[in-house]
């Protein structure tokens, strides 16, 4: 940890690996403190700023709380868990930026293998390129949770192959969101669609038989299902 005062009562602490700001986290950082060495030492009890950097940077307000020889102790404001949000965001950002290097660099044929075993990261960047077989792939993947699925079935760029796998795995399938996206979908074949209709809920299917974003057998069939349940 490298420590150095700036002018009034400020401090910069840069933290100079993870396993030293993970192990200061577990020892003071949790319990709302910090146990800084620097031959400058404030007054005790007075306030200071620190200015904590690692990967990524912030500010936080801290009262000194006991001095020693060559060091001393604060307690900080502040939630410690955000705190050390802030300090490594910047690390998962670079991250996200290198799975995104190294994924563009990669053959169509090399993505859809991928995207069957990808991670979450991984899987983030693949979504984006709205292929459908890659798409599809992703589906397949065990490790695709809901949210993700969710977010697929809304692609404008969704395929009928992709919206059938999606409707055919019960896990995905028996969640009403996302039965609503692939009816909603003008993407979504029509047989594919009138078949999922009359699974939502009846607020929906009025909403549909009143719309005009949705094709005109889809409008229909919602109309004859509020009717017929009238």
């Amino acid at each position: 940890m490298k420590v150095s005062r700036q002018t009034g009562d400020e401090f910069v602490i840069e933290f100079e690996s993870e396993e030293e700001l993970r192990r200061e986290f577990e020892t003071n950082l949790s319990a709302g403190g910090l146990f800084i060495r620097s031959e400058e030492k404030p007054a005790e009890l007075s306030h200071i700023q620190l200015r904590l950097k690692f990967t990524g940077e912030t500010t936080i307000t801290a009262m000194v709380v006991r001095l020693f020889d060559s060091a001393f102790a604060v307690s900080i404001d502040g939630n410690p868990d955000e705190l050390l949000l802030k300090l490594t965001t910047a690390t998962d950002a670079a991250k996200q930026v290198n799975v995104w290097d190294r994924i563009r660099a990669l053959t169509h044929a090399e993505k859809i293998i991928l995207a069957s075993k990808a991670d979450r990261q991984e899987r983030a960047v693949l979504a984006q390129d709205n292929d459908s077989q890659i798409l599809y792939y992703l589906i397949k993947n065990p490790r695709i949770t809901t949210e993700e699925v969710l977010r697929i079935a809304r692609l404008t760029s969704i395929s009928a192959q992709v919206a059938d796998l999606i409707a055919k795995t019960s896990q995905w399938s028996s969640n009403q969101e996302i039965r609503s996206a692939l009816v909603n979908n003008p993407r979504t074949p029509t047989p594919l669609a009138l078949k999922l209709l009359p699974t939502l809920p009846e607020p929906e299917i009025r909403q549909i038989a009143k719309s005009t974003a949705v094709s005109q057998a889809l409008k229909q069939a919602a109309l004859r299902i509020v009717i017929s349940r009238g």
